[in-house]
């Protein structure tokens, strides 16, 4: 028998970030997380996240042992500003067992009904700043620190449970080879002139600090228009800043300005942690950070993360400014593989930007929709 128990205190959280050690445990795909970063951000008391939702961490046991685990969210402004009735989950894992998932996101569903929603999704995040969708596709590839990795029966256990597509995202990658340094240069010049634009490199995280705030109105014009976009806070803002801006290489962080010094793009990328978190197996000492600040000055892969241009100046060349921006930083790194992060399949608009790297798209994620009963 199955049995489904929430995880309230410290202990129990804890239980709930470890299941995946043991289920992936000789995984040479998976990246795990460091355990005391994901205990802090299910902290309501320490990720603000949770001022505008609401979370229920469930575990599923088995005699006596834990096969698996799933995070039920609402998301407050989705359904109260924006009119959205979804009940959210992810962190969802579980062992080869169906009637597993069948319990856990019973208990979701149950949940969801008491609130009232419509619908369930997942896996999903709290919001467009989170991990999102299950692994269809690339089983054979590195897992990155801001995806998730699944077993290939998660998508069979949605599918046998009644669940359907909602959304499909594309991972790609590409060689830093394929790009035409010397063509990026040129159009680069050209479109700063015209637009009268002039770009911003950095070498010091202190100096990057001043402008997160106007990347962060850039990025809300670039994705409202998203069928998945859900505002983010200012609290939840300066919880970024903190815990992500100072992590990244600043050489790796650009900005774009217009002739009246306000900030019309920016794109963030960051070194490939992947190898450094498996070698770390979660903790960060006595020897993680090492690997980890290692990692951060010498990876040869980079991870593209947020890219975000003001609709004003969409569609006018300024990609051009950050690619040879990127391209002159990359070839003094001795950069190797360009990662993109997951992109919802109908974005053409995006897909548009990196169509002369000739990027391969290694990876498929999903998420999965259900009426709730």
């Amino acid at each position: 028998m199955i049995n489904i128990k929430e995880a309230k205190t410290k202990k129990e959280i804890k239980k709930f970030v470890l299941f995946p050690f043991s289920l992936y445990k000789n995984n040479k795909y998976w990246v795990p997380p460091i355990i005391k970063d994901e205990i802090n951000n299910f902290d309501a008391n320490k990720n603000p996240v949770f001022k505008h939702s609401q979370a229920w961490f469930l575990l599923a046991y088995k005699n006596d042992k834990i096969v698996g685990r799933v995070l039920a969210i609402i998301n407050w402004h989705e359904v109260n500003e924006q009119k959205i009735k979804k009940m959210r989950f992810g962190w969802f894992d579980m062992i080869d067992d169906v009637e597993v998932s069948k319990a856990l996101l019973a208990k979701v569903n149950e949940i969801g009904k008491q609130h009232n929603l419509e619908y369930l999704e997942g896996p999903v995040g709290f919001n467009n700043l989170d991990k999102t969708g299950v692994l269809i596709d690339g089983f054979d590839h590195l897992g990155t620190m801001i995806t998730w990795y699944n077993h290939p029966y998660y998508k069979d256990h949605l599918e046998q449970l009644g669940f359907v597509k909602e959304k499909e995202y594309l991972e790609n990658k590409f060689k830093f080879k394929n790009v035409d340094t010397v063509y990026y240069s040129r159009v680069s010049n050209i479109i700063k002139k015209r637009l009268k634009l002039k770009a911003l490199d950095f070498k010091k995280t202190k100096d990057i600090m001043p402008y997160v705030d106007d990347m962060f109105t850039v990025f809300d014009k670039s994705y409202s228009t998203l069928a998945t976009y859900v505002p983010i806070s200012e609290e939840q803002k300066e919880y970024f800043k903190k815990k992500y801006i100072s992590f990244i290489n600043p050489e790796y962080i650009k900005f774009v300005m217009n002739d009246e010094n306000q900030l019309i793009a920016f794109a963030i990328v960051m070194p490939s942690f992947s190898n450094a978190l498996q070698k770390a197996k979660g903790k960060l000492f006595p020897t993680g950070i090492f690997y980890l600040l290692n990692a951060k000055k010498h990876a040869k892969d980079v991870t593209f993360y947020l890219i975000g241009i003001d609709p004003k100046y969409q569609n006018k060349g300024v990609t051009a400014i950050i690619f040879d921006q990127y391209s002159k930083t990359f070839a003094k790194k001795g950069i190797i593989n360009c990662i993109r992060t997951p992109e919802l399949e109908e974005n053409e608009a995006i897909r548009k930007i990196w169509q002369d790297f000739n990027p391969v798209t290694h990876k498929r994620r999903r998420t999965y929709r259900k009426a709730i009963q």
